[in-house]
């Protein structure tokens, strides 16, 4: 009989996994104006007037809300280039950044 070998032959697949996300959270704060919040959540996460109104008063009335959600590389440069904009004109602005 020849060497011929009938079994099928298993390939492993590479799995990819795709990157956690991490939520941004807006927390309020009683000095920084709303103004200026929304003119954040406008240039830094791409919201439109009436996203960031809501971003904004849901953040001022619950005490926190969730912007957006990003790779963790994103959340956190959006969130500390907000930040750091605050910071420049003096307001306490805070983000956190959080696994979703």
């Amino acid at each position: 009989m020849s060497d011929i070998d009938f079994k099928p032959k298993l390939q492993q697949k590479t799995k990819l996994q795709k990157p956690k996300l991490y939520k941004v959270i807006l927390l309020n704060d009683d000095y920084t104006p709303r103004e200026f919040v929304v003119l954040i959540l406008k240039a830094e996460f791409r919201l439109d007037m009436a996203q960031a109104e809501v971003v904004m008063l849901t953040a001022h009335q619950k005490g926190a809300c969730v912007i957006s959600v990003y790779p963790r590389d994103v959340a956190e440069t959006k969130a500390t280039r907000a930040i750091d904009a605050a910071s420049e004109l003096g307001y306490p602005l805070q983000l956190a950044v959080e696994p979703e």
